[in-house]
């Protein structure tokens, strides 16, 4: 089984983060009714007995003891230590932890973005879904990068999650098989504000979690490809994953990854943006007075999302083009 250390920054990480290990932990109590750690726990989670305090040893099999985020373990070690060993207010003032003496999270209200940030860790929850539980098509993350990236440039995926809610509305119904799909493709589902559907795909992932089988996801994809622009001589770019336990509360759910020229006015808003301020020289003081930054640096940077926008161009230029079979090999009897 895969075991993932996530690394989390920043309030809007951290914010993300309380999300995600939350709901993290009602799927893994949701499946894992004994309170056993298994494999999948130990894929985010080290078991740790702490009968000898924090630091205690491993435990690999059995009841469940402890758990650590493998992210967190060592960070929340550290600054135990730091409290009993530094000078008080040296280094972390004591108003600002979010740990109580025993090392475990507080419980602390619900955020203003926490309904945003639910929807993001639904979206991890299903990227990792592969790597924490069985299926029939289970996906490696690494196999996402080998499928999805045919150019080093071009490695931007724009997401789409189906069923689509957030903490106030967990309960929505579910959606049927069909529309799910259909869902995924449509532009009120994508978690950016683009419409893959009438640009162009380089390729495509889906990952599937709940009763699928995989002749669901082979007839959805014949009935979608139609509709669907794909690059001449990608026409088959489908990577596909089915894990067999869904979210909490769903039956079922989708989550598609594209990399799909749509991404571009995305790009082009951001450099229009950039440029209002750069041409005025707005806040670049703040920057330059850091060791190793200069002016070149904002120039450079300018000039490379240039390029990376123009080979967009380039590729929205081909759709519409003649399909181009692949040829087939022929080989000598």
């Amino acid at each position: 089984m895969t075991q993932s250390v996530v690394v989390q920054v920043g309030q809007c990480g951290n914010q993300v983060g309380c999300r995600f290990w939350d709901l993290a932990l009602r799927e893994h109590a949701a499946v894992n009714k004994k309170g056993i750690y298994d494999e999948a726990l130990s894929s985010f989670f080290r078991n740790v007995d702490t009968r000898s305090g924090d630091t205690g040893p491993d435990i690999y099999r059995g009841k469940i003891c402890s758990l650590k985020a493998r992210s967190l373990f060592e960070i929340v070690n550290k600054i135990h230590q730091m409290i009993n060993s530094g000078k008080l207010g040296s280094t972390v003032k004591q108003n600002s932890l979010v740990t109580s003496s025993a090392g475990s999270a507080k419980t602390l209200p619900e955020k203003p973005f926490d309904a945003m940030n639910n929807i993001v860790a639904n979206l991890l929850l299903n990227l990792t879904s592969s790597a924490r539980f069985e299926g029939s098509l289970n996906m490696d993350l690494n196999e996402i990068s080998m499928n999805l990236v045919p150019f080093p440039r071009l490695h931007y995926l724009v997401s789409s999650l189906t069923p689509l809610y957030t903490l106030a509305d967990v309960n929505v119904p579910s959606r049927r098989l069909d529309q799910m799909f259909s869902d995924a493709f449509s532009r009120d589902h994508q978690l950016i504000r683009a419409d893959p559907k009438h640009s162009l795909y380089l390729a495509c992932a889906l990952l599937v979690r709940g009763n699928v089988q995989v002749s669901d996801l082979r007839r959805n994809i014949e009935r979608l490809k139609p509709s669907l622009h794909f690059v001449s001589w990608n026409q088959e770019g489908w990577k596909t994953g089915l894990c067999s336990v869904p979210p909490v509360g769903h039956s079922h759910s989708l989550l598609a990854l594209a990399n799909n020229t749509c991404v571009k006015p995305t790009f082009i808003e951001l450099k229009d943006r950039f440029m209002k301020l750069y041409k005025k020289k707005a806040h670049l003081h703040h920057y330059l007075q850091i060791d190793g930054m200069e002016q070149s640096c904002f120039s450079e940077a300018v000039s490379s999302l240039s390029d990376l926008i123009e080979e967009y161009n380039e590729l929205d230029a081909t759709k519409g083009g003649p399909r181009i079979d692949a040829s087939r090999l022929k080989i000598a009897v």
